[in-house]
């Protein structure tokens, strides 16, 4: 039940939320960004996960009128990215290890996450979720790594391994899909301020300016934007390893 309403006149606070996915590198860089420059801001939003379901959670979605539109992603594309992470990774000092995805069912992390959540882990899983699978090249659909983070985390190993067998948080799973999909979501990194949306690493310090200036969100990290050259294009193209994963075709990774 909803706490009376003491504040008749004035003004909401209107939802701000960052959609991310722990498959996308767009992803990884704008929550470095926001973590180590912009930690405030941060604490203020809501994270709510966005991935490509697997069957069981397309069902969930298609039992309440929900779809799910995902496209496969070109090579051209594919290729580009590799050299454009690389290139704002090394603008932030950061190095890539790309990891190479062996069948993935992506509600093993992101469900994992909302375990964490339930227990006032999220950010330090998606931290740790970050770091195993873009600068340690590891699986984070394997459950053999959802056990370490748990390690790390100080949660017992079923919390984050059996997530995704868990019917309340595929449900939970599902919703987030389901506000992703009325708001409109078609890539991450996601932003929404309101009815203000913005997509992508290179939106972050416009939504951040957008938000109350009491969150102390004005500007951006600041990392220098020196284009790659032709060699490490392809140096990038010679990295991709069979299977290799680098995030959503439909969007900002």
């Amino acid at each position: 039940m909803a706490p009376p309403d003491r504040g008749a006149g004035r003004t909401a606070v209107p939802k701000r939320r960052f959609y991310f996915s722990l498959r996308s590198p767009y992803s990884w860089l704008a929550h470095h960004d926001l973590m180590n420059h912009h930690a405030g801001p941060a604490d203020t939003l809501e994270w709510v996960p966005y991935w490509e379901p697997d069957e069981r959670t397309t069902a969930l979605l298609s039992d309440t009128g929900s779809t799910f539109v995902y496209t496969q992603m070109s090579r051209a594309k594919h290729f580009y990215i590799l050299a454009d992470v690389r290139r704002l990774a090394n603008d932030r000092g950061l190095k890539v290890s790309w990891p190479v995805d062996h069948a993935p069912v992506w509600e093993v992390p992101h469900l994992a996450y909302l375990a964490a959540r339930r227990r006032g882990l999220g950010p330090a899983f998606v931290e740790q979720a970050q770091q195993a699978r873009w600068q340690e090249g590891l699986d984070i659909c394997d459950r053999a790594t959802m056990a370490g983070i748990a390690d790390r985390l100080g949660l017992a190993r079923d919390v984050l391994t059996g997530a995704a067998d868990d019917p309340g948080l595929r449900e939970e799973g599902a919703e987030a899909l389901r506000s992703a999909i009325r708001e409109g979501v078609f890539g991450v990194p996601f932003f929404v301020n309101g009815h203000d949306k913005y997509w992508g690493v290179d939106r972050l310090s416009a939504f951040l300016a957008s938000l109350a200036p009491d969150t102390d969100a004005g500007g951006g990290p600041g990392p220098s934007s020196a284009s790659a050259s032709a060699s490490e294009s392809v140096a990038a193209e010679a990295d991709v390893r069979p299977g290799g994963d680098i995030g959503h075709a439909g969007g900002c990774g």
